[in-house]
């Protein structure tokens, strides 16, 4: 299942040059993957609260390919794919219109609150990520 989140650039958003921070793009693909999640029913507060379950970003790895800048209307795709009982991979890219600007690969990991132990994946993320037979 693939998703798509827009997101506005804004000055906060920026270096002195007008564009965007490299950083910034992880804080970008995380929104959209927090509004993934959201979009498939799972609230992060609420699995943590019922669960003791959570996220974690155990890795990334991003490509720059052209800068956005002040004002630029982005949209962010996320793409997961199941790693393993504990684990995904999401896939990400930023986009102006047709112009590709930054892609990555995120490592999520699931581990319990208390003690950041691994922990298989819920089901409802699961059936968000759309394979079943991640938890196998």
């Amino acid at each position: 299942m693939n998703f798509e989140f827009s997101i506005r650039v804004y000055w906060e958003d920026t270096d002195a040059g007008g564009i965007v921070f490299y950083a910034n793009y992880l804080k970008f693909f995380e929104r959209a993957r927090t509004e993934w999640l959201r979009a498939a029913g799972v609230e992060q507060q609420q699995l943590r609260a019922d669960t003791g379950l959570m996220f974690v970003v155990t890795g990334t790895e991003l490509r720059y390919l052209a800068p956005a800048r002040l004002d630029d209307l982005l949209t962010v795709t996320v793409e997961p794919e199941p790693l393993g009982r504990a684990s995904l991979v999401v896939r990400q890219r930023a986009w102006r219109g047709d112009t590709l600007l930054c892609e990555g690969e995120i490592r999520i990991g699931c581990v319990r609150d208390h003690d950041l132990k691994p922990q298989r994946l819920p089901p409802a993320v699961l059936a968000a990520v759309g394979s079943p037979s991640a938890s196998a």
